[in-house]
């Protein structure tokens, strides 16, 4: 028997299929052009031995509780110190995942009396930090330096009192461009706000050693930095940098790290070793920089897209549906691409969203690029 209650979530499910929105988990298959994994780390030998060391030596699968209770192991907190001496700053806690980290930083650290200004490209994640927080909350254009001055400078002259916040990507997700950072910081330091540099895109592929684009900045006590995990390091959780008071802090009132189960102590104790191999392998960050430069000049060539620069590479496609119909041609090819619609883009600017990682190499950018060429004029709305 059916139940009643099921009509509302059917109705949206088929509004959702109606405007070419809706989503479906699909296998991998094909050439990887989508994933995050971007040095081939996640399937590298050197962290598949980490793992069965780990083992060996007794390190367990799960934490068992919070890291407030009897969750807080031994490879937690060498991976935090450890981690804090790489990016050079005083102090990092390690989050289950970037998203657990942005919605603690955001709904913990601003406070009532607070403004956020933020990219309004920035990560799903930190929007619901923001949502969830007491601060008051400004978008401004992407990229725009100016606009975040405007933004606070208007709020102190309506009466504001309290701490300005900027939050920014440094390496944006969905449009591969980066932030003026240097821009902001100085922005930051003029106004007393805290600069929030999520660097999910950057880290281990920009920077100093992988250190990231805000590499260079982390002397500043006014700078928070999220580095995570399951990207370019190939595992997974997150590593939030900051002053040791901002940790401190975090860690006596963010709920969702109070609240949480710790993170897996295996999973820390390889996360360790993914950073040494940034400092050992120093050859798979040139490779990379190879690859990403052969993509963007490729791109162009093939389909007259200008490349962004970086290991994302966007194809605006516009219409939902379209950019559908293109990313299940392309997979059916064997090649793994997707489709990226609104809410995660703004509306009208549903795309392709390729990734270029260390899974592939320059022969396959090619063979896939030329199928891409082809099939989007085929599938011309």
């Amino acid at each position: 028997m059916s139940f009643a209650g099921l009509a509302r979530y059917e109705r949206t499910l088929a509004g959702l299929e109606r405007k070419g929105r809706a989503r479906a988990l699909i296998g991998q298959s094909g050439i990887d052009f989508t994933s995050n994994d971007y040095l081939g780390l996640a399937q590298s030998k050197r962290l598949k031995n980490a793992i069965a060391e780990a083992i060996e030596r007794g390190v367990p699968v799960g934490a068992g509780g919070s890291r407030l209770l009897r969750g807080n192991h031994p490879e937690h907190e060498a991976l935090e110190a450890e981690a804090a001496a790489y990016f050079g700053t005083g102090r990092v806690v390690y989050f289950g995942s970037g998203y657990a980290a942005n919605t603690a930083l955001f709904s913990t650290l601003p406070q009532r009396e607070d403004l956020i200004v933020y990219d309004g490209l920035i990560h799903a994640s930190a929007h619901e930090g923001i949502a969830a927080g007491k601060a008051q909350a400004m978008p401004v254009l992407h990229n725009d330096v100016e606009a975040f001055d405007a933004a606070i400078r208007k709020w102190r002259q309506a009466g504001g009192t309290g701490r300005p916040w900027i939050a920014v990507e440094s390496l944006y997700s969905m449009d591969g461009d980066r932030a003026p950072l240097a821009e902001l910081a100085g922005i930051a330091n003029a106004h007393g706000a805290f600069l929030v540099v999520d660097e999910a895109h950057a880290t281990g592929v920009f920077g100093r050693g992988g250190r990231g684009l805000s590499a260079g900045l982390e002397a500043q006590d006014n700078l928070i930095v999220l580095h995570t995990c399951g990207k370019a390091l190939g595992v997974s959780g997150a590593l939030l940098s900051a002053s040791a008071v901002i940790c401190n802090y975090l860690v006596n009132r963010a709920r969702g790290f109070i609240y949480s189960t710790a993170p897996s102590p295996l999973m820390a104790s390889v996360v360790r070793e993914a950073l040494r191999v940034l400092d050992d392998e120093p050859q798979r960050r040139s490779e990379f920089d190879a690859l990403r430069a052969f993509a963007n000049s490729a791109l162009t060539a093939a389909t007259g897209v200008e490349g962004s620069g970086s290991q994302i590479l966007p194809v605006m496609i516009g219409d939902n549906v379209r950019a559908v119909r293109i990313a299940t041609r392309m997979r059916d090819e064997g090649f793994d691409i997707r489709a990226i619609r609104p809410p995660t883009v703004p509306e009208g600017t549903a795309r392709l969203r390729i990734a270029i990682t260390l899974n592939v190499d320059s022969s396959m950018i090619s063979s896939m690029l030329e199928r891409l060429a082809a099939v989007m004029v085929e599938e011309r709305a």
